[in-house]
């Protein structure tokens, strides 16, 4: 198990693309990630994670890393309106891999406002991601918290300091051209129909 202190330190994408997991500062909080692609990986992620509803959300560079994953045009290109932000959109998923969503048909994905963040992204591909916990514990706001949830659990961490001031990220679901808010957050934004 290794620590890095930045996300453009190359030993991280390399452990990514390998099929490593880690705990990274996002956008918003500390998120347990693996490499979407890889099949293991997220399977190994969710066994860690250890919660009933398994899937979390993909962050990813641009919409054509979450095309490759099987998620339609029409329906990125409606979200991405909102990108890049700390606002994940929920989209059907009816068309990824098992793997990745489970038993659901839809899941969260956003692009990230984040500048090492997207750069990494750019070397990885799409990461799965979930808040650094276990179920019903406080996310980690900073490394030690992190370590004490996980230890020797995953392969790297990667201190980005205390992120105590970051709330998790909005989440909305577009349903017939109306936007609805399923978990407040970051960005402000309440119900509304586009136009």
């Amino acid at each position: 198990m290794q620590v890095f202190s930045s996300l453009t330190n190359p030993r991280v994408s390399s452990i990514l693309l390998s099929g490593g997991i880690g705990v990274i500062p996002t956008d918003t909080v500390y998120g347990l990630v693996a490499r979407a692609e890889h099949k293991q990986a997220v399977e190994r992620l969710y066994d860690l994670k250890k919660r009933a509803r398994q899937p979390g959300t993909i962050i990813a560079a641009n919409i054509e890393q979450l095309h490759t994953l099987g998620f339609a045009y029409h329906a990125l290109h409606i979200a991405d309106q909102f990108w890049p932000d700390a606002l994940s959109v929920i989209i059907d998923a009816s068309s990824t891999a098992k793997y990745l969503k489970t038993t659901l048909s839809d899941l969260p994905v956003r692009i990230p406002n984040h500048e090492h963040l997207l750069r990494l992204l750019r070397q990885t591909g799409p990461l799965m991601t979930t808040s650094a916990n276990h179920p019903h514990q406080p996310t980690a706001t900073d490394l030690t918290t992190a370590r004490n949830y996980f230890a020797d659990q995953v392969d790297f961490y990667v201190d980005g300091g205390e992120l105590s001031g970051r709330p998790p990220s909005t989440i909305i679901r577009i349903t017939d051209g109306r936007i609805i808010v399923v978990r407040h957050g970051a960005v402000t934004m309440s119900p509304y129909d586009r136009d």
